[in-house]
C-alpha cells in the first residue's frame, strides 16, 4: 500500500494525517538537539521567511536521512508552525515563566499562526503556507498560572495548544484550524494532489 514519510515528532500531525486517511510512516531525526537548532531566527527575519526556511530545512535533512538509513523509497513530508505577533516571533518556551510571559504577550490581542508544509516526491518538491490569526481573550494571571502548571506549553510554539486547554483562551479565530494545530489539511491535501498522491 502506498504511504509517505512524515517527518514529524508532533502527534498532532499523525492525527490529521489520520483523518485525511493518508497513510504514513515516521521519520524522526536520530539527533533531537540539531533537529531544535534548525528552528533558530535569524535576525531581522520576517515570521512567514522563517518558517518556510525551517520548513525546507527539515525536509532537506529528513530526504539525507532516508536515503542515508536505506529505506524503501516514499514521499516525504514535513511542516513547521510559528507564532507571531508583528515580526516577532514566538517560539517554543524556554521554561514555565518564558510561556507565562508569551501568554501574557498574547493575553487580548490577536497574533498569526503561520504552518508551512513541504513534500518531497522523487526530485519534485511542493510547498505550501498557511497563515491564520487568533484572537485571545482577557487573562488574568490565575488564567495563566493554571495553564502554565498544566504543562501543556512544553514544544508549542508560542506557549499553547489551541486543541488542548487553551481553547478555553481563544475568542476568535480566521483561518485554517488544523493549520493552527500544526498540520493545514487543505494545504496539505492539495500538494498531495500535485504530487498525484
Amino acid at each position: 500500500m502506498p504511504f509517505i514519510y512524515l517527518a514529524s515528532q508532533s502527534p498532532r500531525r499523525r492525527q490529521l494525517l489520520d483523518q485525511l486517511g493518508i497513510a504514513h510512516r515516521l521519520l524522526l531525526p536520530d539527533d533531537h538537539a540539531a533537529a531544535e537548532a534548525l528552528e533558530a531566527v535569524h535576525p531581522g527575519e520576517a515570521p512567514a521567511a522563517y518558517v518556510r526556511r525551517v520548513t525546507r530545512l527539515k525536509l532537506d535533512a529528513a530526504v539525507r536521512r532516508l536515503r542515508e538509513q536505506g529505506l524503501p523509497p516514499a514521499p516525504v513530508l514535513c511542516a513547521d508552525t510559528t507564532v507571531a505577533q508583528g515580526r516577532r516571533i514566538l517560539g517554543k518556551p524556554a521554561d514555565a515563566h518564558e510561556a507565562a510571559a508569551m501568554l501574557r504577550q498574547l493575553a487580548g490581542a490577536t497574533h498569526r499562526v503561520i504552518t508551512a508544509v513541504a513534500l518531497q516526491a522523487g526530485e519534485r518538491r511542493h510547498e505550501a503556507v498557511s497563515d491564520s490569526r487568533v484572537r485571545f481573550a482577557p487573562l488574568d494571571e490565575a488564567d495563566i498560572a493554571a495553564y502554565v502548571a498544566s504543562g501543556e506549553w512544553q514544544g508549542k510554539a508560542g506557549g499553547y495548544a489551541i486543541q488542548g486547554r487553551a481553547a478555553a483562551f481563544v475568542a476568535h479565530i480566521s483561518g485554517s484550524y488544523s493549520g493552527i494545530m500544526g498540520l493545514p489539511l487543505f494545504e496539505t491535501h492539495q500538494i498531495l494532489r500535485l504530487a498525484r498522491l
